[in-house]
């Protein structure tokens, strides 16, 4: 039992959160995109009636780390919906997205 103890202390990370990150970034929208290396997500806030939306973080992840944050959102998700029932996805009108340059030959 003992070793045990000492293998989950060794596997502990100490993680620096400074307080401009600690305030957090909203988003209301996400957009991912991927190669055979990467995942791309692009987290976009859209006010409505602003002619444009921002990209306001990039997160980028290697495929390995991309499946290990979907079972992390989806467990916690579940117990989300657990504790106060399911979350309602309305549906969403299409929205055009023009996102990076234009295409010139």
């Amino acid at each position: 039992m003992a070793e045990n103890n000492k293998n989950q202390n060794q596997k502990q990370i100490n993680i620096e959160l400074d307080e401009k990150t600690a305030e957090g970034t909203y988003s209301n929208l996400a957009i991912i995109n991927h190669s055979v290396s990467e995942f791309v997500v692009d987290f976009i806030s859209m006010m409505p009636g602003a002619p444009k939306a921002k990209v306001k973080s990039r997160i980028i992840l290697t495929p390995q780390h991309a499946k290990k944050f979907l079972k992390a959102l989806s467990e916690n998700v579940a117990r989300f919906e657990k504790a106060h029932g399911p979350i309602k996805d309305y549906e969403q009108p299409a929205i055009p997205l023009n996102f990076g340059p234009t295409g010139e030959a």
